[in-house]
């Protein structure tokens, strides 16, 4: 039996691994020095739940078959010094998961913005049409148990994510996974902590095209003018397949492709989407789905958590939680969401949450990217900011920094709540937006006023 032990396991899709693993028979233990919800319960359910939390170098012992070490580690953990020690293979997740797909044609979906929607669709198009297949994806998708599958497929799909591989290995996740075929939906500066200099940070995406194979497929949005610049600039020697937004329609707040057979209603809206929507398409093909058959099957899409999410529907109003953060995403989904329905007045709040939103320097890539919205509502939590170490930002500089003179500044969560829950939804939808939970905002009354038919 395979043995296995996770530093740092409890992250979402360190967690989702594990579990992954120990369907797979293999024996698995892990230490963290905080597990959160889900991942407390599941872990717990599989019995792999660390008994304490902390660090225990006397985990670590020389019959293990490998250490899969977690971004949220630091370089000096005394569990990773202890491997290195006595020699025990130490594997990054991205590294782990080519290790167990080597003999598989590895499908990779890169890109600043959309590649867990992208990814979403494929796996479930493929799902659909009874393709055996494995992935990873990062969140969790409708019809699927875990974030990660691991079997005898020919076949996984990989959202590849562009942040630092580990403590120990300061480049790309994505370069790690030497995929067949590579989507990329989008450039669009992101972990700004990271990749402090822009040019820098398009460099790892053309890095990435070029190592597509000669005998792969670099599949990306040509609508980015970044992307397509990089890839036609690319030295892969594989196929280049260019793809855009797909062509559509909306009547009534419903949005339906049009294709060959006449209007198609699918679930998801946005011109982002269908871009999106479209490069799924794309990679079904380079995998054999015919176009026929991806139209029979992405009607019943319905989203991946937390992208467009509908919370809760009134009469005349939505309740949307979205992912969205960065400047990119941000910009999409106030559009997206004002397009599909323009006679609607939307509120929308952003949580500035990451290192790079709460920074200031970085600040000016915000702009205009609220426009679109009838109210501009802004939060971040004080605390955050100075555990990251950053200057707190008034509502002057925020204002200038979206060039939005009407937005508002909320810096406690409280405050939000009492303001959301006193505004009228009456033709007006409401979109929360963040990667982080608002300092656990209690968003039951607000679900509770939508279901009321109070919007």
């Amino acid at each position: 039996m395979k043995k296995y032990h996770f530093i740092a396991i409890g992250g979402a899709v360190m967690h989702n691994l594990a579990l992954a693993l120990v369907q797979k028979g293999y024996q698995v233990s892990g230490s963290d020095d905080e597990i959160y919800e889900p991942s407390r319960t599941r872990l717990e359910k599989a019995g792999i739940l660390p008994p304490a939390y902390g660090w225990f170098p006397e985990k670590i012992t020389s019959d293990l078959d490998g250490i899969i070490l977690g971004m949220h580690a630091r370089i000096d953990n005394p569990e990773l010094i202890r491997a290195q020690e006595l020699g025990v293979q130490v594997y990054s997740f991205p590294e782990f998961i080519y290790n167990q797909s080597q003999n598989k044609k590895r499908v990779v979906i890169a890109g600043s913005h959309g590649k867990t929607s992208i990814t979403s669709m494929i796996l479930h198009v493929l799902k659909d049409q009874n393709v055996d297949f494995d992935y990873l994806v990062g969140a969790q998708i409708e019809g699927f148990d875990l974030m990660v599958r691991l079997s005898d497929a020919p076949v996984i799909v990989i959202e590849g994510d562009e942040y630092l591989t580990s403590p120990i290995d300061r480049t790309p996740k994505f370069f790690h996974y030497k995929h067949d075929i590579a989507l990329v939906s989008g450039i669009a500066w992101d972990h700004f902590n990271v990749f402090p200099d822009f040019e820098d940070y398009k460099a790892q995406f053309s890095k990435f095209m070029d190592q597509t194979l000669k005998t792969g497929e670099l599949i990306y949005c040509d609508a980015d003018e970044l992307v397509k610049e990089a890839a036609e600039k690319s030295l892969t020697g594989g196929k280049k397949t260019p793809y855009h937004a797909h062509p559509a329609e909306i009547k009534d707040g419903i949005t339906y492709l049009q294709t060959d057979l006449g209007l198609l209603e699918i679930g998801i809206f946005g011109e982002h989407n269908l871009q999106n929507l479209q490069g799924a398409m794309e990679v079904c093909r380079a995998l054999g789905v015919s176009t026929s058959e991806f139209y029979r099957s992405i009607p019943s899409f319905k989203g991946a958590a937390k992208r467009q999410e509908i919370l809760a529907t009134g009469k005349s109003g939505i309740l949307f939680r979205d992912f969205a953060h960065a400047p990119s995403k941000l910009k999409a989904t106030v559009n997206a969401v004002k397009n599909q329905f323009p006679e609607r007045k939307l509120v929308a709040v952003q949580e500035l949450h990451t290192y790079s939103s709460l920074n200031k320097d970085f600040l000016p890539n915000y702009a205009n990217s609220m426009d679109a919205t009838d109210v501009a509502v802004v939060y971040l939590n004080p605390h955050a900011v100075a555990l990251k170490k950053l200057e707190l930002m008034d509502e002057a500089t925020l204002r200038e920094g979206f060039k939005r003179p009407d937005l508002m500044l909320f810096t406690e969560s409280q405050a939000l709540k009492e303001y959301l829950l006193t505004q009228n939804y009456t033709k007006t939808n409401l979109l929360l937006m963040s990667s982080g939970n608002y300092d656990n905002l209690d968003l039951e009354p607000l679900k509770a006023k939508f279901n009321s038919n109070e919007a």
